[in-house]
């Protein structure tokens, strides 16, 4: 998990998953092994594709849509200390606690399909 450095509208800290933007030539997947490494130091590999959410925010006065492509990953190696300077914080927490931890209820909801698929494995 994430602490972004840009806060809340309210000014809040955010408990956040690593996404980002999907740069030409990049699938989704590239994208967000990318975006792993970037703002959480550590090197990770795809396990599987988790689902899509969709949502609206508002900066600088403007609507945005944005549409993020989720995915379940495994630790490979690398360090948190050595993440991105959009990330204020990077920590390691379990499946059950960022399902209640995380700030955004679309990314609460990628944690709960992740512990399914993981249960579903087993």
């Amino acid at each position: 998990m994430i602490v972004p450095t840009r806060r809340a509208a309210d000014g809040a800290r955010v408990l956040a998953l690593p996404k980002g933007h999907v740069d030409p030539g990049e699938t989704p997947v590239q994208a967000a092994t990318r975006e792993v490494r970037e703002e959480t130091g550590v090197v990770a590999e795809p396990v599987h594709e988790l689902g899509e959410s969709r949502y609206w925010y508002r900066r600088d006065g403007r609507t945005i849509g944005k549409a993020v492509v989720f995915f379940l990953f495994d630790y490979v190696e690398g360090d948190t200390a050595d993440h991105d300077d959009e990330v204020e914080e990077v920590r390691w927490i379990g499946l059950d606690e960022a399902h209640t931890a995380l700030s955004h209820a679309a990314e609460r909801e990628m944690v709960e399909l992740a512990i399914a698929y993981l249960r579903k494995d087993r």
